[in-house]
């Protein structure tokens, strides 16, 4: 039986954090393009800007989730302005490529504090309002477990517990009205390698090189991701729950 009761992307209120640029932007535009209200969360102000430009539904918020008081600002954040929290997007991540023998101490920490830690508190943070919505959690994943990734061996680690997390809390938030689900997008038109410090020529040959590898012939565009994200919060995906939406071009059954 299906949930008619679940509201559509319309009117719900949705927190998307990495909200500044990639995927988290696609999907923070996409929500409001549909009428949901959303909470904008990145680091930096400009960026956010970009993405709540022409779309007043957008309300950007500098925040860090890896702060210690970061998860009870975006949450406090998004009570304020809409008073209730229906959809929370933990998109926010990092990579730092190394291969073991040159995996940088302060890189490790700050990889598993912003794709890991932070969603946990983030989502812990936002429970109670989830609960009281019905809502959904959707947590932005990677790499598949059976597959090694040289060089991410940290960032990868953290994408695959993320998707532990998702398939436990649906176990446990399912009884109470909550409903977990990841999304795991393939290689994807996003700054984060150039965040990480790589050069253009280091991200054209990657691109490349990956390129050949997916079936499907290029890489992903971030709408298309976003497009998976905001689907899940349709009153048609209701019954969906612990799921991993692989949306990768084909590149793990390759």
């Amino acid at each position: 039986m299906s949930n008619d009761s679940e509201p559509a992307p319309a009117g719900r209120a949705v927190i998307v954090t990495g909200a500044g640029t990639g995927i988290g932007r696609a999907t923070a535009q996409r929500f409001a393009d549909e009428g949901a209200s959303v909470l904008a969360v990145g680091r930096t102000g400009t960026t956010l800007a970009q993405t709540a430009r022409d779309r007043p539904a957008i309300h950007p918020l500098v925040a860090d989730v890896t702060d210690p008081d970061g998860p009870a600002r975006v949450v406090d954040a998004a009570l304020a302005v809409f008073g209730r929290i229906d959809v929370l997007v933990n998109n926010a991540a990092i990579t730092r490529p190394a291969p073991l023998g040159q995996i940088d101490r302060a890189d490790t920490a700050a990889q598993l504090a912003t794709n890991l830690v932070g969603p946990v508190f983030l989502a812990q943070q936002a429970l109670p309002h989830l609960v009281a919505s019905s809502g959904l959690i959707v947590n932005v994943t990677s790499v598949q477990p059976f597959r090694g990734w040289p060089n991410n061996s940290v960032y990868g680690a953290t994408k695959v517990a993320l998707d532990f997390i998702t398939r436990t809390w649906a176990v446990e938030l399912a009884e109470r009205g909550v409903r977990v689900v990841s999304v795991a997008p393939g290689v994807t038109h996003t700054p984060v390698l150039a965040h990480a410090g790589l050069s253009p020529e280091q991200i054209a040959e990657a691109g490349e090189q990956l390129r050949r590898r997916i079936p499907l012939g290029r890489l992903a565009q971030p709408e298309e991701i976003a497009w998976w994200i905001v689907r899940t919060a349709r009153p048609e995906a209701g019954y969906l729950t612990g799921a991993v939406i692989q949306v990768d071009g084909g590149i793990n059954v390759a």
